[in-house]
């Protein structure tokens, strides 16, 4: 990249070079020469605009008298080879329609022309053309446009002449030479002027100087070429500022969004949290309503039993089987409702342990929104309560394991009792084969034995008897059948929840991996842009420290620093004692101020002088302290 000062040092010598030529050839082209004439005085009048411009120190308005003598100069250059077009009304000569092609080659140029057409005060092209001009340079884009301008010679040939400026070399070096005006700020009011009517007529007055003007105009130059280069290094450092500046506020804004998503999650993760709790509650209802029915079924079974043990007793050994396999049948109800306790424990417990995960989760999520230091302390509570879920997943596993074992002995019972159901029913066939026969028998000895029917008689009552008797052990036998049936089913479906359960806690596992893949995602984040932060920190405290440094080296070339008068000064500023024959007075080159000797015994070098000066000692700690914290 070029500097302004270079390029318009390199346009005046190739104008110098443009010059000689031209010289030569005045006498054979008078087209040459008027394109000397108009490059001298575009040279001229740039040169005494950026000139003014720096010494006055401001921005530029429209009543600034160099500055309307450039849009002169500017409007005869552009004027020069115009081709003369035929109208209703007579000859005209135009610069609107040149200017108008920048719009199709630039299309940042296309709010400019739309500006200029849509100003109310404006009716000859002449005028849109002068208000296109100052509008191109309060935007500092007039070299950029006149450039891609120049470079489509083809399209520029309807309208200028062959031997035109713009057309030949000299309109390429006034283009160079407006590139060192984007150095100067113009602030002009085009709406109200009345461009129309005005007279472009070119003041060489102020542009005849004598010698003591050139020597000043070189330290001018010099000054000039000092005050750019330091422009262009705050404006290179401020555009690394705020490229600085954007990359922060994108990285805000992307951890503002990832405090978003976490507060999102942890509300999901809450409402989990809750559905596990409504759960754990209907489990427990659920097994309330167990143990109730559990006890129910013992009394019942007691009260079977005890009338069952006089039966048996009475009728048969094989009744007495029957209430050993019922007993046993007691004690592994009592084992299953012992279980069924421990697991009611096992779940108020891990209740117990979810109110305080919640407890902990609901402070945890209170420090998050306060500050973004609070998400590594959350990030470790996650861990440990995904931890704990761990653990209570694998519990959960070890208690279907458990539940499992249980079906199968139940399901060993069913079978058990059905077969000794298949034994009753043969026991019930053979008695009544046995009726059978005894009937039979009856008949006979009513036939052969007449005098023997009353003891037949009591026989056949006593094993009505008997068969009554059966008759309710098998009535009884098969309530019993459907209790157990019924006791069946209910734990078919306890076994179909405890599945639906099973499931249920492998999607919570997923879950749960899913959610500490994505904390560690967090993590990292977060960590790269803590360092980024840091960094940025760093490297903001070095640009304010050259900041700060430009400002004072300013401060020292334009003599900003208020030197104070001996005899405004009676007393040290620091010590504040009282400046005697003995106590001389001693100025601190930094600030300025007056000090005695002891105040400002101290020497360092500053930025307008390399050599080391006398400073006070406030000056110097504040010196020290800037160097050591920018060695460079």
């Amino acid at each position: 990249m070029y500097s302004p000062q270079s390029l318009h040092r390199w346009g005046i010598t190739h104008s110098e070079s443009m010059e000689r030529l031209a010289y030569s050839q005045a006498m054979r082209d008078p087209m040459a020469m008027e394109r000397a004439n108009l490059l001298n005085m575009a040279k001229l009048s740039i040169k005494g605009l950026i000139e003014s411009a720096l010494s006055f120190g401001r921005t530029l308005d429209s009543d600034y008298p160099p500055l309307q003598q450039f849009f002169v100069v500017m409007e005869h250059c552009l004027k020069h080879g115009l081709r003369v077009k035929k109208s209703f009304l007579g000859f005209n000569k135009s610069l609107w329609g040149p200017l108008e092609l920048v719009e199709k080659l630039c299309p940042e140029a296309a709010e400019i022309s739309a500006s200029v057409r849509d100003l109310p005060g404006l009716k000859t092209p002449l005028g849109r053309a002068r208000a296109w001009l100052r509008l191109a340079l309060m935007q500092k884009r007039l070299a950029d446009y006149l450039r891609l301008l120049i470079t489509r010679k083809d399209l520029l040939s309807d309208f200028y002449e062959n031997s035109a400026l713009m057309l030949e070399e000299e309109g390429a070096v006034i283009v160079g030479l407006l590139v060192g005006l984007n150095v100067i700020d113009a602030n002009l009011c085009v709406k109200g002027e009345d461009l129309d009517s005005q007279v472009g007529v070119i003041d060489f007055s102020m542009y005849l100087k004598n010698d003591i003007d050139d020597y000043r105009s070189e330290e001018r130059n010099s000054q000039i070429a000092s005050i750019l280069d330091q422009k262009n290094y705050v404006e290179e450092l401020n555009r690394q500022l705020n490229s600085t500046v954007h990359g922060l506020q994108g990285r805000v804004d992307s951890l503002e969004k990832s405090n978003s998503k976490l507060i999102e999650e942890l509300a999901i993760a809450k409402n989990n949290i809750i559905k596990l709790q409504e759960e754990n509650q209907q489990l427990r209802s659920e097994n309330s309503l167990i143990l109730l029915k559990a006890q129910q079924q013992l009394e019942v079974t007691q009260g079977d039993v005890s009338v069952e043990r006089d039966t048996y007793r009475q009728s048969r050994q094989g009744l007495d089987e029957m209430y050993n396999e019922a007993r046993r049948q007691l004690k592994e109800e009592c084992q299953l409702r012992q279980d069924v306790e421990n697991e009611l424990v096992v779940q108020v417990s891990m209740k117990q342990e979810m109110e305080l995960a919640m407890k902990l989760l609901e402070k945890d999520i209170h420090e998050k929104q306060d500050t973004l230091i609070g998400l590594r302390h959350q990030l470790d509570d996650v861990k440990a309560i995904n931890v704990e879920m761990y653990q209570k997943m694998q519990s959960s596993d070890e208690e279907m394991k458990k539940k499992n074992n249980m079906i199968s002995r139940l399901e060993e019972k069913t079978n058990q009792i059905t077969a000794t159901m298949k034994q009753l029913e043969q026991r019930l066939q053979d008695a009544e084969r046995n009726r059978r026969e005894a009937e039979e028998g009856t008949r006979r000895f009513k036939l052969d034995f007449a005098n023997k029917a009353d003891s037949l008689q009591r026989q056949i009552e006593l094993r009505e008897r008997q068969l009554q008797q059966l008759e309710t052990d098998l009535k009884i036998e098969r309530e019993w059948r459907q209790t157990l049936q019924n006791d069946l089913e209910r734990e078919r479906d306890s076994v179909s929840q405890l599945s639906t359960e099973a499931l249920q806690i492998n999607g919570l596992k997923k879950e749960f991996h899913r959610l500490q893949d994505e904390n560690i995602q967090l993590k990292s984040i977060c960590e790269d842009q803590e360092q980024a932060l840091e960094e940025l920190g760093s490297k903001l405290s070095e640009s304010k420290l050259k900041i700060e440094d430009i400002k004072e080296a300013n401060k020292a070339l334009q003599g900003g620093q208020v030197w104070l008068k001996d005899k405004d000064a009676s007393h040290c500023k620091l010590c504040e004692k009282e400046f005697s024959i003995s106590r001389r007075k001693h100025h601190c080159r930094n600030c300025g101020e007056i000090f005695c000797n002891s105040c400002s015994d101290n020497e360092l070098p500053l930025p307008a002088s390399p050599k080391p000066v006398r400073v006070c000692d406030t000056c110097h700690a504040l010196l020290l302290q800037r160097c050591s914290s920018n060695p460079t």
